[in-house]
């Protein structure tokens, strides 16, 4: 191990591969930070340029690109609430609401700082548990996969606040659209009206542009105020501000890491749903449940930890097995395999430096938020002085551009109109965005598990409680939704006594 550990030091100290990590993070930031354009996004492009590469410059870049972009998503949803990933929609609201307070600094620092905490704790996890964590990945069924996208879902009450009925409300009508395209067994098409286009569902990123971005900017083109001063900030500066939140949030950035590393070493979880059952557990457990949605940097700390360490988790089966975790790291496989590098049990034998100069590489990537959360700061003073005529047009261009990049084609400009005019009615009625586009996100997760589990077990529903984690995962599910249910009946009963 020391002598892998010391040929990995030697490949990642190559100018090549120093560079690759520098113009990656860069690439990443600038396309992280662009609405509707992805982290997987970013990676794609960058293949192409790996073929010129060595492999571990390669997996540098890919590696750099993925955990910048992540990070730079926080900062549109910060700065003009339009999130640059579904994970930064988890924390959105409160981020935006502390800018409008003054505090745009404080934001961006805080999600580069604990989105590095979280991208090193979930290394040191991937260096010290890559084996184990991969087996106990590759021991999950579709029960258990069934049973954490209903734990995912259930978020939603958790991230509604208060209003059960709303938040449940909201939800349903993200599932109904996630029931968009062909049934999973039968292949039979449902709510395509005749279109080709939707025969393959409708994709999360056109939605989240609609659904977020749009009413924002109508908002933007419909004020004719002129552009409000932004208030003070408190005393002090972004990085003593950031220290004490370390200092007071710890745990919360902590478990967030530990769960973001768990959750993304599940294949196909990813950094999205880490990022959502984070912030929503964090929720749960704080002590200031008044401050959530008023400007608080808890589910920053949260959110941004976990978001981090998925990265990072996502590689354990992917480096073991062979297995991606997401799609990033779907991609990177490929990578390795044309580079003569095979994944599997193997590879720490074969080619154990290339493997400990993918886990430096990891410490690298995430060092490289600091100072690329520094240029945040500094640009978004410049951006929040942008007047309203000019800034809301040019988002409206990247809108469009980031919808219809996603397939080529007109089907993502109609899905982000369709869904733009649903979300500014959801607005009107009060109903909660964000469960909406959690039933999106996972509805089809849920639903692809349930049936492959109800198939395989002939239609028995005790095949969901018979293998140890899935029994365990399913009593925590159906606890958290009895809680919530008896907790919203003793609010009704409370209701109908003070009108009695």
């Amino acid at each position: 191990m020391a002598g892998d550990l010391i040929g990995a030091m030697a490949l990642i100290a190559t100018p090549d591969t120093i560079l690759s990590i520098v113009i990656a993070s860069f690439f990443g930031f600038v396309v992280g930070a662009l609405p509707g354009l992805t982290a997987t996004m970013a990676v794609a492009l960058l293949i192409p340029i790996t073929f010129l590469l060595s492999p571990v410059a390669a997996i540098a870049s890919i590696v750099s690109a993925a955990a910048m972009s992540i990070f730079a998503g926080d900062i549109p949803g910060a700065l003009l609430r339009i999130p640059g990933t579904p994970a930064s929609a988890a924390y959105m609201t409160d981020a935006n609401a502390l800018v409008r307070k003054g505090e745009a600094g404080f934001v961006i620092g805080a999600s580069a700082v604990f989105g590095m905490i979280g991208g090193v704790i979930g290394t040191v996890i991937l260096i010290a548990a890559a084996p184990l964590l991969a087996d106990f990945a590759l021991s999950f069924s579709s029960f258990e996969f069934f049973w954490l996208g209903c734990l995912g879902l259930s978020c939603a009450v958790l991230v509604a606040g208060d209003d059960l009925l709303k938040g449940m409300g909201a939800l349903m009508i993200g599932l109904l659209i996630a029931c968009v395209g062909m049934d999973y067994t039968t292949g039979y098409p449902r709510f395509t009206f005749g279109s080709w286009a939707l025969l393959e569902g409708i994709s999360f990123i056109p939605a989240l542009i609609g659904m977020f971005a749009l009413p924002e900017i109508l908002r933007l083109l419909s004020d004719r105020s002129p552009r409000h001063q932004l208030p003070e900030a408190e005393p002090g500066s972004a990085l003593m501000k950031i220290a004490r939140a370390g200092r007071r949030h710890w745990w919360p950035s902590l478990r967030g890491s530990v769960m973001g590393t768990a959750i993304g070493s599940l294949p196909g979880a990813g950094a999205d749903i880490a990022a959502w059952i984070s912030v929503a557990v964090t929720r749960r457990a704080t002590r200031e449940p008044e401050k959530w949605g008023k400007g608080h940097i808890e589910p920053i700390v949260a959110g941004g930890s976990a978001n981090n360490a998925a990265l990072a988790g996502a590689w354990i089966p992917a480096l073991v097995f062979a297995i991606p975790g997401d799609t990033i790291t779907a991609i990177a496989i490929g990578v390795l395999y044309l580079k003569g590098v095979n994944p599997g049990p193997m590879v720490f034998v074969e080619n154990g430096q290339i493997v400990y100069a993918v886990f430096l590489v990891f410490f690298l990537a995430n060092l490289m938020l600091l100072p690329f959360g520094w240029i945040a700061i500094r640009m978004a003073g410049l951006v929040l002085k942008v007047p309203t005529a000019v800034i809301a047009p040019t988002l409206l261009v990247l809108a469009c551009l980031g919808a219809f990049a996603i397939n080529n084609d007109m089907s993502g400009l109609l899905v982000m109109l369709g869904l733009g005019a649903l979300a500014v009615g959801m607005n009107a009625a009060g109903l909660p965005l964000a469960p909406a586009v959690l039933g999106i996100v996972m509805g089809r997760i849920v639903e692809q598990n349930l049936m492959q589990s109800l198939i395989s077990t002939q239609g028995s529903l005790a095949g969901f409680f018979e293998r140890p984690a899935s029994a365990v995962l399913g009593a925590l599910t159906i606890g958290l939704w009895s809680i919530a249910l008896l907790r919203q009946l003793a609010r009704m009963l409370r209701g109908a006594r003070r009108a009695g």
